[in-house]
């Protein structure tokens, strides 16, 4: 079972954003600045992985609609609880590679936060699944980590495993852009490189942007 389902969701993955350090506060907003940049009030966006609604809840400020799906029942029933007076918010307990919605329905699909990695499921199959739903013109905005931000990345986790909200961090593991804790949880990094031979297997346009130094979104268009 994914980590995120089993042990680290509704309120311990709150409580992983509430105590990130200055520098990972910073990226967060750029992140969320960087998507809402490329979104128009028209659009209906689905959002993988939504967490317990971090996100969807800025979004939902512009777009028209904003649908999260995550694979954690927990993380949306705490999702609902905390944005179920927001009129254009729906949250769906879901597979990201199991969508329940037909083709061609989204303007925008976002997958921030490395979710192509920490969701643990193939990457092909997740970006199959999500040109599927998206609209054919329309774009998916998957975001993962520079090279550039991996210390203070590092300490974002350190932080967590001393909250015990993640296990001991294996140091003789841990490097590379890849973290891994004595409990079983392993976070590995989408490269620039990765994302590019991803997208290459398939019609559509992409672009690679750098953001804050700190993240890397890969933008690719559905070609119509």
């Amino acid at each position: 079972m994914n980590y995120y389902s089993k042990n680290l969701n509704a309120n311990k993955l709150h409580k992983c954003y509430e105590i990130a350090p200055p520098r990972i506060q910073q990226l967060l907003t750029a992140e969320i600045d960087f998507i809402l940049r490329n979104i128009c009030k028209d659009d209906i966006v689905l959002d993988l992985g939504c967490g317990y609604g971090r996100v969807a809840i800025e979004l939902a400020k512009k777009a028209k609609k904003i649908i999260g799906i995550d694979i954690s029942q927990n993380n949306i029933e705490l999702a609902k609880s905390l944005y179920q007076h927001i009129h254009n918010l729906e949250f769906y307990k879901m597979n990201a590679v199991e969508l329940a919605f037909h083709a061609d329905i989204f303007d925008v699909t976002i997958c921030v936060q490395n979710g192509i990695s920490a969701f643990n499921e193939d990457p092909y199959l997740l970006l199959t699944e999500t040109l599927r739903v998206t609209k054919k013109g329309g774009i998916l905005l998957f975001s993962s980590y520079s090279d550039k931000i991996w210390q203070n990345r590092l300490h974002w986790f350190q932080i967590q495993s001393e909250e015990k909200l993640l296990g001991e961090i294996d140091y003789a593991k841990t490097k590379n852009g890849i973290i891994v804790c004595k409990d079983g949880f392993k976070a590995i990094t989408y490269s620039e490189n990765d994302f590019l031979t991803l997208a290459s297997k398939f019609n559509v346009d992409v672009i690679i942007h750098e953001v804050d130094d700190s993240i890397i979104f890969c933008e690719i268009t559905k070609i119509l």
